[in-house]
C-alpha cells in the first residue's frame, strides 16, 4: 500500500501540468494549449508516426518519454523553443524540478522516470531523437493551423524555425519534406516571415 499511496500523491501532483500554458494555440485557435495537452498529443502522434521512422523503434519507450518529458514544467514553466536566454537556464531549473517530482514516486518508478527523462534530454538513443522530432513537429503544425499565431506574436521567422528544428529530423526524415511544405505554405500565406 505504501507504493500505491506514493503513486497517488504523484498522480495528484502531476495534474498541475494542466495549468502550464505553452506559446502555441490549440488548432481551433480559441486558446493556448497547456503542457498536459501537448504531452498527450505528442504521445499519440509518436505512436501513430512510429512506423515512418527510418529505424526500428521501441514505440512504448517513445510514448513513455512523451508522457513524462514536460512534467518538470510544473515547477520550471514552459520555455519557448526560440527563447535563447531561457534555454541557457532551462537545464538547471528543470533538473531541480525533476528531483522534487520524481522523488514522490516509489524507488523503482523514480529510477525509471530519471532514466527516461535523462535519455530524452541527452538525445542518446534513436527513440529519444525520434521523440524530439515529434515534440518539435507539433508546435509547427499548431502554428500553421492557427495562421502562425505564436510565430507572429513573437516575431519568429522561417530561418529561425529551420535553424532550431532542422537538426531534429534525423530519426524522422519523413517529416523533413512535410515540414518544409507546410512552412513554405505558411510563408506564402503571410503567416511566417521568410527571414
Amino acid at each position: 500500500m505504501e507504493n500505491f499511496e506514493k503513486i497517488m500523491v504523484f498522480v495528484k501532483e502531476v495534474d498541475r501540468l494542466k495549468t502550464v500554458d505553452r506559446q502555441c494555440e490549440i488548432m481551433s485557435g480559441k486558446r493556448r494549449e497547456n503542457s498536459a495537452e501537448h504531452s498527450w498529443h505528442f504521445a499519440l502522434t509518436a505512436w501513430l508516426l512510429g512506423s515512418y521512422a527510418h529505424v526500428d523503434l521501441n514505440l512504448n519507450h517513445v510514448v513513455k518519454m512523451a508522457l513524462i518529458h514536460d512534467l518538470v514544467e510544473i515547477d520550471a514553466g514552459d520555455t519557448f523553443v526560440y527563447d535563447e536566454k531561457g534555454r541557457e537556464e532551462k537545464r538547471e531549473v528543470e533538473a531541480k524540478a525533476a528531483h522534487r517530482l520524481f522523488a514522490l514516486l516509489p524507488e523503482e518508478l523514480e529510477a525509471e522516470f530519471w532514466q527516461l527523462w535523462n535519455e530524452y534530454e541527452g538525445q542518446v538513443t534513436a527513440e529519444a531523437r525520434f521523440a524530439q522530432a515529434i515534440d518539435r513537429l507539433l508546435p509547427i503544425v499548431c502554428n500553421t493551423e492557427t495562421e502562425g499565431s505564436a510565430w507572429r506574436r513573437h516575431g519568429i521567422t522561417r530561418s529561425q524555425v529551420d535553424r532550431r528544428n532542422g537538426p531534429c529530423w534525423g530519426e524522422a526524415r519523413c517529416l523533413e519534406d512535410y515540414v518544409a511544405s507546410i512552412l513554405d505554405r505558411a510563408v506564402a500565406n503571410g503567416h511566417l516571415t521568410p527571414e
